[in-house]
C-alpha cells in the first residue's frame, strides 16, 4: 500500500519507488541489500523503506500516511524486517514526531538555505547511495551524519545551552552534538562530537543515574559540574569543576576524579591525570586561554571556533603564545598575534588564513 498520490517534488511514493527499483533490478540484476543482521532483503523493499523514512520524518505526514505505512509493514515479513533495520540503525524512529535534525534533513518542506539543501543531499545519499553501493544500507555511523542526526548540536563558533527535564544544565561548545535518552533505568547523554559542560541538578525523587557516554566509555557525575570533550586522537577528556565524577572506560578500570582534577581516557583505560588549568573551562566564559603554548597548537585550538582553514607556517610554529582572548571576535585575535609575535597574517579569503614569518 502506498501514501496518497501527490506531486513528486513534495512527497515520496514508497510504492512507486519499489516498482521503479524492481524494474532497475530486472535490467541490471544488482544484488540484494544486506541488513544489519546479515540477512538480505530485496533492493526495492529497502528503497521503499527509505522513502517511508523520508515521509515520516518530514513533519508533513498525515494520519492516512501513517495508516498506510503500518499496512505496508504488515503486508510482507521483509517489509517489517527492513523497517526494523531502519529503527535499529538510526535509533530515532521510536517517536515518529521526528526530531528537528531529521526534519531539517528531510527532502520535504521549503528550501530555506544552502545548508538545508546540502543536508537533504546527504540524506539522499544515505538512503539511496548507501544501498546502491552494496556496502550496507543506511549506515548512519559516520561522525558527520551522527552530528546531523543528534538531538542537540552546534555549528562552528556557536555555543548553546539547554535545561533538561530533570533540571540538568547542558552547555554545548563549538561544533558539538549530543543525544538525550532518558529511559526507565538511567538518564543517558551521548556526546557524539565536540565538548560539553554539564551541571547536574538534585531533582526531587530522581533515582536514575545520569550517565555521559562517548565512544571511549562512560562518565558518571556524583552531583557535580564538569566538562567532557571528545578529542580527535580517539580520547575522551574530563575536567571536574565541582565535587566528583566516576570515569568508566569501555575496557578499563574505573577511576574517580575530584574537583580540580582532569584526565583523558581511551577505551583501554585512563591515560593521564593532571590539575584542571585555566584553559580547560575558558570556553565556558567565552574565552580561549594560552599559557606559553606553541603557536601551531594555539592555531589548532582556534580553528575549532572559526569556519575555514587557518594555517600556521612551519617556520613560526615554535613561537609561544600567552594570554586570554575573547572567542567572539577571532579576527581580533589575529591582529593581536601580529602585534606581539614576529608573524604576518595573510587572509586570501574569509575562509583561508595563513600565519607566516614577518618579512
Amino acid at each position: 500500500m502506498s501514501p496518497p498520490r501527490v506531486a513528486a517534488a513534495s512527497r515520496p511514493d514508497p510504492d512507486a519507488a519499489a516498482h521503479g527499483a524492481a524494474s532497475r533490478t530486472r535490467r541490471a540484476t544488482p544484488g540484494p541489500v544486506m541488513l544489519r543482521d546479515g540477512a538480505p532483503v530485496a533492493r526495492a523493499i529497502a528503497m521503499a523503506a527509505a522513502d517511508w523514512v523520508t515521509l515520516l520524518m518530514s513533519g508533513e505526514s498525515t494520519e492516512a500516511d501513517r495508516t498506510r505505512w503500518q499496512a505496508w509493514r504488515a503486508a510482507h515479513p521483509d517489509h517489517e524486517r527492513a523497517w526494523q533495520h531502519v529503527e535499529a540503525v538510526t535509533g530515532r524512529l521510536q517517536r515518529l514526531e521526528g526530531p528537528a535534525a531529521y526534519r531539517t534533513l528531510s527532502a520535504h518542506g521549503p528550501v530555506a538555505t544552502a545548508e538545508r539543501a546540502a543536508r537533504r543531499r546527504m540524506l539522499s545519499w544515505l538512503m539511496w547511495g548507501g544501498a546502491a553501493s552494496g556496502a550496507g544500507w543506511l549506515t548512519l555511523r559516520t561522525a558527520p551524519v551522527q552530528r546531523l542526526a543528534a538531538d542537540h548540536r552546534t555549528g562552528t563558533g556557536e555555543q548553546r545551552q539547554w535545561i533538561l527535564d530533570d533540571g540538568t544544565r547542558v552547555l554545548l561548545n563549538t561544533a558539538s552534538a549530543i543525544d538525550i535518552d532518558f529511559g526507565p533505568h538511567e538518564r543517558l547523554l551521548r556526546l557524539v562530537a565536540g565538548e560539553v559542560c554539564i551541571e547536574t541538578a538534585a531533582a526531587a525523587g530522581e533515582t536514575r543515574p545520569l550517565i555521559v557516554q562517548t565512544a571511549q566509555g562512560r562518565v558518571r557525575p556524583l552531583g557535580t559540574r564538569f566538562i567532557v570533550r571528545c578529542d580527535a586522537e580517539a580520547l575522551t577528556s574530563v575536567a571536574v569543576l565541582a565535587q566528583a565524577v566516576e570515569i568508566m572506560p569501555a575496557q578499563g578500570a574505573p577511576m574517580t576524579l575530584r574537583a580540580g582534577q582532569r584526565a583523558s581516557f581511551s577505551r583501554a583505560g585512563v591515560q593521564d591525570t593532571a590539575a584542571v588549568g585555566d584553559a580547560d573551562a575558558a570556553w565556558v566564559r567565552g574565552q580561549i586561554v594560552a599559557d606559553h603554548l606553541r603557536l601551531d597548537a594555539f592555531v589548532a585550538e582556534l580553528s575549532r571556533y572559526r569556519t575555514g582553514l587557518i594555517r600556521c607556517a612551519p617556520e613560526v610554529a615554535h613561537l609561544r603564545v600567552s594570554g586570554v582572548y575573547p572567542l567572539n571576535d577571532i579576527d581580533q585575535i589575529f591582529v593581536a598575534l601580529a602585534r606581539v609575535l614576529p608573524v604576518r597574517v595573510r587572509q586570501r579569503t574569509r575562509f583561508w588564513v595563513t600565519l607566516d614569518a614577518r618579512a
